[in-house]
């Protein structure tokens, strides 16, 4: 099989979850999977270190505003489909999935031209540019938000969950919390803004350190190792309790998720694949720095269902994040309430049901 997506983590991690679980069933080893990427994507650091056969070529996006780069792009992805059809000629796969970026775009196509079996997966609760055009030359269409169903031809599509939610099922509390001096018996709350952190929440975090140094309950705040320096600084003059502790970066961030009793992040693809696999209460400050503001939607569809509390960034100071923090973690019965409604949105088996499709279309 061949598998294509990069640009960002949210494309390429499901990838990585749907390969390890072929390679676990015994489905598909080693050398019966290729990694299509691109040489500057994230990808190419990622892919490679799992031991994946990884290869490349070149592609790039459209402009969002009238550009002569636009021309340049469209030539590009003609030549990048010429390539992939050449990877694909030489691979002989069984079948081809693209999760998203440009890269799949010319991948999933040029499988699709040469009648291999193909499947797109979308993350997101709004549908990538890249995976609407694919959805019209694909098989199937695999989605991990009921909401998105609609924007792909109706027949095509199955919802499968994201292959990350199952990595993350069936991890139970390991007593990580220790590792950073905090008390496992004691309700923690995780604050992140991804692995590179946000600023914004970084900013909400310093202003709310104070009273959170006076709560009953603890906080982790994970900064983003680029912005660690400026935030230790600004903690200089402020005493903090034995109860908060910041630090640049948590090492396998889902294996602490099992020992928290709730969330404060951002709401990419990912992070709820694996809040709503695990149960976990959350508050979601969708980034708007995405395109069409597809992590409000995202959050949204927690929200909807009692699964999880919103604050749009534009809102968020450290008295709106202490005020919902207090909220959250003062009221464990609500915790258990969320909780539960995160987990009947998740997909735990996510990769079989993705495998499931494929081996549908194989047979």
């Amino acid at each position: 099989m061949i598998v294509s997506g990069g640009g960002t983590g949210g494309h390429i991690y499901p990838a990585l979850a749907l390969i390890e679980e072929l390679k676990k069933r015994g489905i598909a080893k080693n050398n019966e999977i290729l990694y299509v990427g691109t040489k500057k994507g994230l990808e190419s650091r990622i892919v490679p270190d799992q031991g994946i056969h990884f290869t490349t070529i070149k592609v790039q996006g459209f402009k969002r505003s009238l550009s002569l780069e636009n021309f340049k792009t469209i030539s590009e992805f003609i030549q990048s489909v010429q390539r992939s059809k050449k990877i694909v000629k030489k691979f002989k796969p069984d079948v081809v999935i693209g999760t998203g970026g440009y890269v799949s775009g010319a991948v999933v196509f040029a499988a699709a031209r040469l009648h291999i079996p193909t499947i797109v997966h979308e993350q997101n609760s709004v549908a990538g540019v890249t995976n609407k055009f694919l959805s019209h030359f694909a098989n199937k269409v695999a989605i991990a938000f009921p909401s998105v169903a609609d924007e792909f031809p109706h027949k095509k599509v199955v919802m499968t969950g994201n292959p990350r939610a199952q990595q993350v099922a069936g991890m139970k509390p390991n007593d990580r919390l220790s590792e950073f001096g905090l008390d496992a018996t004691i309700p923690t709350l995780l604050i992140f803004g991804g692995s590179r952190g946000a600023e914004k929440i970084n900013q909400a975090f310093v202003e709310a350190a104070p009273a959170f140094s006076k709560r009953t309950y603890q906080v982790l705040f994970a900064s983003g190792q680029v912005h660690y320096d400026a935030i230790q600084k600004q903690l200089a003059d402020v005493q903090l309790g034995k109860n908060v502790v910041a630090v640049p970066y948590i090492q396998d961030m889902p294996e602490i998720l099992p020992d928290v009793a709730a969330i404060v992040g951002r709401a990419g693809a990912t992070s709820l694949a694996e809040i709503t696999a695990l149960g976990i209460p959350s508050i979601l400050i969708p980034s708007p720095y995405v395109t069409h503001n597809h992590q409000v939607k995202n959050a949204q569809s927690l929200v909807d269902v009692g699964a999880a509390k919103m604050i749009t960034e534009d809102k968020l100071d450290g008295a709106s994040l202490l005020a919902a923090a207090d909220e959250l973690m003062s009221d464990a019965d609500a915790r258990q309430q969320m909780a539960t409604a995160a987990k009947q949105l998740g997909v735990p088996d996510a990769s079989d049901q993705l495998i499931a499709v494929m081996q549908e279309l194989t047979d």
